[in-house]
């Protein structure tokens, strides 16, 4: 009897450890975030005679008329047609029109199956309020390129997520009124959006983090980066390399939106960060202490990845385009340092 109860005890114990532990694996596992595919689908390139959609999903477009007609004239001498969403000339206070509107004119551009890829007016504010109201069931059938930044940063982690490249580049109200002021980055954007071969040799910089590095590209502005943290919109950036710019802040922010990050795990799995244009950097009354550069490598210190600075895409005049999602060959030196798109 004695053995029969502690063989009874013993089968009952096992049993219950084999539950707990099957069963909090289980609930670890359905706890954590799901890791999105480092494979993205490249959307198809363009050709002559196709179609891209110009949408407003973001901050209201004032005397914009004369810079959507340059985009529209830009794109015919690619050869390709435009047609532009019924809202973007819209106003809502900040934005080009109401959420809805935003939303319904990116949405027909995700939808409609004879566009081939969407290119954003401006950024500013607003696409944190339209993200949960698209559907990408259709637009997976017929996938096509995104182009925008800074604002447009939700859109393309957005895109990131569903698996799918994207452009981040020029918008239609960065075009100058002598649009050879910006050839390289035009050319750049036609060459990412044609499928031609693209990389890029980059200034050198004493604050360069030497090394190398091979794996997809992610990222964006910081700010919406960190806007993104814990919700289904945020990238996964393990075995990534993570492109940052910014506009218009203080370093301290600057530095607290890195610290999120880095409290986060943003960075614990990277193979490489690079940095792209920091502009604008406002004034604080009390000195920050140290360069931009310096603040981004002592955020970075406890991660032995490359870093390269001098990376011409941002708010600046020389935006040149990068491929969200596509895997680059990164080599980081002081004098110099070279992306080379797969």
């Amino acid at each position: 009897m004695y053995i029969y109860i502690m063989t009874r005890i013993t089968y009952v114990t096992i049993l219950f450890c084999t539950l707990f532990f099957f069963g909090k694996t289980t609930l670890l596992a359905q706890e954590s975030p799901l890791k999105h595919s480092t494979k993205l689908i490249q959307p198809p390139y363009l050709k002559a005679g196709d179609t891209v959609a110009i949408v407003a999903p973001s901050g209201v477009i004032k005397n914009g008329v004369k810079e959507i007609e340059q985009a529209k004239a830009l794109l015919k001498s690619w050869g390709l047609h435009a047609i532009v969403g019924k809202h973007v000339f819209s106003k809502y206070n900040h934005f080009a029109g109401t959420d809805d509107e935003r939303c319904e004119d990116f949405q027909n551009a995700l939808d409609n199956p004879t566009v081939s890829a969407i290119w954003c007016a401006r950024g500013g504010y607003g696409t944190v309020r339209i993200l949960d109201k698209l559907d990408y069931t259709k637009f997976k059938n017929h996938p096509k390129w995104l182009v925008g930044y800074s604002d447009i940063t939700g859109l393309h982690n957005q895109f990131n997520n569903e698996g799918i490249e994207s452009i981040h580049g020029i918008m239609c109200l960065s075009l100058p009124d002598d649009i050879s002021t910006i050839e390289k980055p035009i050319a750049t954007f036609k060459a990412a959006l044609f499928g031609e071969q693209m990389s890029y040799t980059l200034e050198g910089s004493k604050y360069n983090r030497p090394g190398t590095a091979k794996a997809p590209l992610v990222g964006g502005n910081l700010t919406l980066l960190h806007t993104m943290l814990g919700s289904k919109t945020s990238i996964d950036t393990d075995g990534k390399i993570l492109f940052i710019e910014e506009v218009g802040e203080y370093k301290y922010h600057i530095d607290r939106m890195l610290q999120s990050l880095k409290r986060a795990g943003y960075f614990d799995n990277c193979e490489g960060v690079i940095i792209g244009g920091i502009s604008k950097v406002r004034k604080n009354t009390t000195d920050w202490g140290t360069s931009i550069e310096q603040l981004f490598l002592d955020a970075l210190a406890d991660y032995n990845f490359p870093v390269a600075f001098n990376v011409p895409a941002g708010h600046e005049k020389d935006n040149r385009a990068l491929i969200l999602g596509r895997t680059i060959d990164l080599k980081v030196d002081k004098d110099k340092s070279t992306i080379v798109f797969e």
